[in-house]
């Protein structure tokens, strides 16, 4: 691994407050495609995504969750779904998604943009598919607020490492 890796690792932040400048659909897309590429068992690619830029529908996805002012405050959105026609596995295909995330979030750090994976707005999933229109076999695994940082200087710390091995053999 590449010493540029394991600093976005290090250095990615959940960003949570944005610029009202937009987020160009290349760098979406750029984006997801790094998504894609996460593993998957099967190599199945079970992911699906919808891009929001629309004030409206972020609105209206806003009243879904009690960070609202998070997507309120976002240019842009993505959310991140599982196919279940496309899942073999329930536990590997959400891992593979939680994969599909992390590459996306170090995609958006790659790109000098910020980004927040939302989860508590899984709560209203279905109310969400609808605000969409999507098919009932799409599950909600996430929402993204993607968007140019207004600040660079949360900070962050980790326990040490010592506390996470449970045993060397």
């Amino acid at each position: 691994m590449s010493s540029s890796i394991l600093n976005a690792i290090e250095q990615r932040r959940s960003i949570r407050t944005f610029t009202g400048q937009p987020v160009e659909l290349a760098a979406l897309y750029d984006i997801i495609q790094a998504g894609v590429w996460a593993p998957s068992g099967l190599n199945n690619q079970p992911w699906r995504f919808v891009i929001v830029t629309d004030a409206t529908i972020r609105a209206r996805l806003a009243e879904q969750t009690t960070y609202g002012h998070i997507i309120a405050g976002a240019p842009a959105l993505i959310g991140v779904y599982l196919d279940r026609e496309a899942v073999y596995d329930d536990l590997k295909d959400a891992q593979s998604a939680g994969a599909c995330i992390q590459n996306m979030l170090l995609a958006t750090e790659a790109l000098d943009l910020g980004a927040v994976w939302l989860g508590q707005i899984l709560k209203n999933r279905e109310t969400v598919r609808r605000i969409f229109g999507l098919a009932e076999n799409l599950e909600l695994m996430a929402v993204l607020a993607i968007g140019h940082p207004s600040r660079r200087d949360q900070q962050s710390q980790r326990k040490p490492l010592a506390e996470f091995i449970v045993k060397e053999l």
